[in-house]
């Protein structure tokens, strides 16, 4: 039966969603998104595994100019002294149409709004009340418009204002005393890393991930700190202090302008309590970005809704919830456990951390039960 869907929120997740909306369903949709446009200028770099590239290719992603993306090798790990530690392959994880794929945020929303960014995107709307009506729900903007619905799909990511609407029990983040930064730079021969590779360099309460992120010579650099005494209008002091004390050669890809925030992220999996609202992407769960699923995460999200709604089954709430709950506490644990062994601050712990990255990385049990099991899903 056809229905009408509000997606609130433009990014990764809710664009994806949308994309299978218009391609296999019949369902009317708007995208209601609180800015005035979409966020273009985010040049920062995503890394797509398998598991969400094989989606993304049946909206048509395999037909997307390769220029823009690149297929990295594999993992490099280092110390924060650029001494080698061990690779991973990542080409285990490929097959001739799914690869383990980087590239530029805005490069994946570019492709994701083509087909929809006119008709069905609508900028400026943020929800001033919700209410229920025949079995619908009324949403009203603090433009003054409305619409009557009959589903709501929360896609405002972590920090979802959506969920503070419908939900009485509280979705909190947690700060995890820690701040990223990012930026792109030009590769610099003087970091000693394959260009090839997605490099990780590890330190003491801090790590680096430099890759490319385009056939065009543009790497990201992401670098995250571990500090209980952050002050955010001191970044560049903390860089200096937690980064370049114990590698000054890495002083040069820090020069120039380098975004910052706060890392957070959430604890519990809480359920819609509304049977016709549902929470995708980050505004489900919020990952650390220690694994580099949180891109990934939203499209599987978006997908999983749409197939459940698609083929109309029933109790689609329970459904929907057991499934991603199982699958983003997979992804979790993952991700706090590589938090916590990338930042080791005594020299014993990380020995000991390197010779078990060099023994289990051989071991194709551990790599598929530890990476396979999400990368391929």
């Amino acid at each position: 039966m056809k229905k009408k869907l509000a997606i609130i929120g433009s990014g990764i997740a809710g664009l994806t969603f949308a994309n299978f909306l218009k391609s296999y369903s019949e369902h009317e949709f708007i995208i209601y998104e609180k800015n005035e446009s979409l966020p273009l200028d985010e040049g920062y770099g995503i890394q797509l595994s398998t598991n969400s590239i094989k989606i993304l290719n049946k909206i048509n992603f395999k037909n997307i100019n390769k220029e823009n993306l690149f297929n990295p090798f594999g993992v490099d790990f280092y110390g924060i002294d650029n001494k080698k530690i061990c690779d991973l392959d990542l080409s285990q994880f490929n097959d001739d149409n799914c690869k383990y794929s980087t590239l530029k945020r805005s490069t994946l929303i570019e492709f994701l709004k083509d087909d929809i960014y006119n008709q069905h995107i609508r900028f400026g709307k943020k929800i001033k009340e919700v209410s229920e009506l025949k079995g619908k729900i009324l949403l009203k903007f603090d433009d003054n418009t409305n619409d009557l619905v009959d589903f709501v799909i929360g896609a405002d990511g972590i920090f979802s204002n959506t969920r503070s609407f419908f939900e009485k029990k509280k979705h909190e983040p947690k700060f995890r005393k820690a701040i990223a930064f990012r930026k792109i730079i030009k590769f610099n021969d003087e970091l000693n890393v394959n260009k090839k590779n997605i490099s990780l360099l590890m330190g003491k309460n801090c790590h680096l991930v430099v890759y490319p992120i385009n056939k065009k010579d543009e790497f990201n650099l992401v670098c995250i700190i571990r500090d209980n005494l952050i002050n955010p209008k001191n970044t560049k002091d903390l860089i200096e202090k937690k980064v370049l004390n114990q590698n000054p050669n890495l002083r040069k890809i820090f020069d120039g302008e380098t975004k910052s925030w706060p890392l957070y992220s959430t604890h519990h999996f809480i359920p819609s309590t509304n049977n016709k609202v549902f929470y995708i992407g980050d505004a489900f769960n919020g990952f650390l970005p220690t694994l580099a699923q949180g891109a990934g995460q939203s499209i599987e999200s978006a997908y999983e809704l749409f197939k459940l709604l698609k083929e109309e089954k029933l109790d689609i709430q329970k459904t929907y919830f057991k499934k991603r709950s199982k699958r983003a506490l997979a992804v979790r644990k993952r991700a706090n456990f590589n938090f916590f062994v990338f930042h080791f601050s005594s020299t014993f712990m990380q020995n000991i951390r390197n010779f078990l990255m060099k023994m289990l990385i051989k071991k194709k049990g551990f790599i598929n039960y530890y990476l396979g099991t999400i990368y391929k899903n």
